[in-house]
């Protein structure tokens, strides 16, 4: 049986640590490219200035657009060339990480997250998009950023809502590699570079990535709570350090390595819904893995100890909490579709998953939610 297990080459979290970034751009040469929304290089410019000012390293700032698309790739692959740069720095959130990647094509790259909504930082994936924000593909590299570096101090202060989505994220992490472990289902940390259908020979999950997937949730359940009042306060704590490390590593090894099955492919599902949109991936994905617990019938008391943390951080457990007021039987069939189609990951479920027993496990588990915030 082939498994595989990939991670970063470096990942290095603590306060007030973007000050050391000139430090890792040394490592690469004197000149990076630093791919960022304008309003995340405001917020950290006196680290950013400061750090290329003690250790000699200059950033080409990329204007970057917005949209992680080929064109707006292939324009900053050329400003990279243009300034000789040594290396790629993909600093903010999600777009601007993913849009570092694919610049960087998994050489040199520095990824410096300024929230904890999502554990996309260290995997060697990215999503493409149309310039006009609709999806176009997947890409994935050779190999995971060479340097994951977390900022806690520039986190905590960062709206709470985007730590606790990170957690609904995080939340899914080891439900869904226990669901891929069992039905020796493929896992991405097997996808070469380059990847289109048709690769024959996929990689199963490792029980390294297992157990950081269980470390994950139990990190969770021990410190969410008590990191998000830190969050609350703008103040890092031992509990905030915790969570943050969960939804970002143990997160995204766990998912990449672990594996992904019918919470992620819910959220899929659930995107075609307008009311879901103004709500961020990871919450989506909290209710996603209510969704799958029951699909999976999980016993009582594995899905309370759920709904209890979901309700004790903020996250949904409900449609209605997603922006759902109303759904038809049309749309709730629409949404199982999507989530079932032939390369969802719905499908590294240890039995078959149709569209019906979607359609019943979305219904049952917005009924159980709803009824467990009354009760």
């Amino acid at each position: 049986m082939r498994k595989a297990l990939i991670c970063p080459t470096k990942y290095v979290q603590g306060e007030n640590e973007l000050l050391n970034l000139g430090y890792f751009i040394k490592t690469f040469g004197t000149s990076a490219l630093l791919i960022a929304h304008a309003d995340d290089v405001r917020r950290v410019k006196p680290q950013i200035d400061a750090t290329a000012k003690q250790y000699g390293v200059k950033f080409v700032e990329s204007a970057f657009g917005g949209e992680c698309s080929r064109q707006e790739v292939a324009r900053l692959q050329a400003l990279a060339s243009e300034n000789k740069c040594d290396c790629t720095i993909g600093l903010g959130g999600g777009k601007a990480i993913d849009t570092a990647k694919c610049v960087a094509e998994g050489e040199a790259l520095i990824i410096v997250p300024t929230i904890a909504a999502t554990d996309a930082p260290t995997s060697h994936s990215a999503v493409l998009y149309t310039p006009d924000g609709a999806f176009d593909d997947y890409a994935y590299f050779k190999q995971s950023p060479s340097v994951v570096l977390i900022d806690t101090t520039i986190i905590a202060n960062a709206p709470t809502r985007f730590l606790v989505s990170g957690m609904g994220d995080a939340l899914s992490t080891y439900f869904e590699a226990r669901a891929t472990s069992k039905a020796y289902a493929n896992v991405n940390a097997g996808l070469p570079a380059g990847y289109r259908e048709g690769f024959t020979d996929p990689a199963k999950s490792t029980n390294a990535a297992l157990a950081l997937a269980t470390l994950c949730y139990e990190t969770l359940l021990a410190d969410g709570y008590k990191a998000k009042v830190a969050c609350d306060g703008n103040v890092v704590t031992q509990a905030l350090e915790n969570i943050i490390e969960a939804n970002i590593l143990l997160s995204g090894l766990g998912f990449e390595s672990g594996g992904l099955a019918a919470a992620h492919a819910i959220h899929d599902g659930l995107t075609i819904l307008e009311g879901t949109h103004k709500y961020f991936h990871g919450e989506k994905v909290a209710f996603g893995t209510v969704v799958q617990l029951v699909l999976e019938n999980a016993p009582s008391e594995e899905l309370e100890t759920v709904l209890d943390f979901c309700i004790s951080v903020g996250l949904p457990i409900t449609l209605a909490d997603i922006g759902v007021d109303q759904i038809s039987e049309e749309e709730l069939r629409a949404v199982a579709e999507k989530a079932c189609i032939p390369e969802e990951s719905v499908h590294s479920m240890p039995f078959d998953v149709t569209v019906d027993a979607v359609i019943a496990a979305i219904v049952a588990a917005d009924k159980i939610g709803s009824a467990y915030k009354v009760g």
